[in-house]
């Protein structure tokens, strides 16, 4: 089994991700969604979140050998951020949608140097924006960015051409690509529904109207 399949079982297994085509979720935005996703379901499982967690080392490990920070983004990649860091030995910070309105007012929170070589922890991309903030933020304190690594990946198209356009290179354990035919698999979704689904991530704003 792939690795990226073998995440997005454990996930399924305890529901952190839910598909539903005949009921769909309503997003924040408005948007009408066959899949949700809560990636900090996985805190509360033990056996999960060491996998995960493990999953997450070896990644940034491959991809990114030389990195010398971690930086989680506020709220949901703080915890993975923190657990591969410790795991690793590397210093860790995190990043806040906005500086604080008291005290000294950070909106990075943690210790970091200029020039310093950081990889971002996300746990779910996806159209990027608030990670692009984070990119934005960061570079702001002259930091190198080095990449980024998420635990899974819608692939909006959007996505892709914002960290494109702005340099990052973004690694995910698993993906909405590889989600489905594991779905079908487990009678989670129905095969004839995969076309449907598919179509949600080409035009996620547009599906179901």
């Amino acid at each position: 089994m792939k690795n990226e399949t073998a995440v997005a079982e454990k996930l399924l297994q305890i529901e952190a991700i839910k598909l539903n085509a005949d009921k769909p979720f309503t997003w924040a935005s408005g948007w009408k969604s066959p899949i949700y996703c809560d990636n900090r379901k996985v805190l509360s499982f033990p056996t999960e979140r060491d996998f995960i967690k493990n999953q997450l080392c070896n990644l940034i490990k491959q991809e990114f050998a030389n990195v010398e920070l971690l930086a989680g983004v506020a709220t949901a990649g703080i915890a993975w951020g923190a657990l591969a860091a410790d795991q690793m030995k590397l210093p860790f910070c995190y990043v806040r949608p906005k500086p604080k309105e008291h005290g000294l007012g950070n909106q990075v929170e943690g210790y970091y140097k200029e020039k310093q070589k950081v990889v971002i922890v996300e746990d779910l991309i996806s159209t990027g924006k608030s990670s692009i903030q984070v990119v934005d933020v960061l570079r702001g304190l002259d930091v190198e960015i080095i990449g980024m690594v998420s635990i899974f990946n819608y692939g909006f198209d959007e996505a892709v051409k914002a960290f494109a356009d702005k340099d990052v290179k973004i690694f995910s354990l698993t993906n909405y690509t590889a989600l489905l035919p594991l779905a079908v698999e487990k009678n989670i979704i129905k095969k004839e529904q995969t076309e449907l689904l598919s179509s949600w991530r080409k035009d996620p704003a547009n599906w179901g109207k």
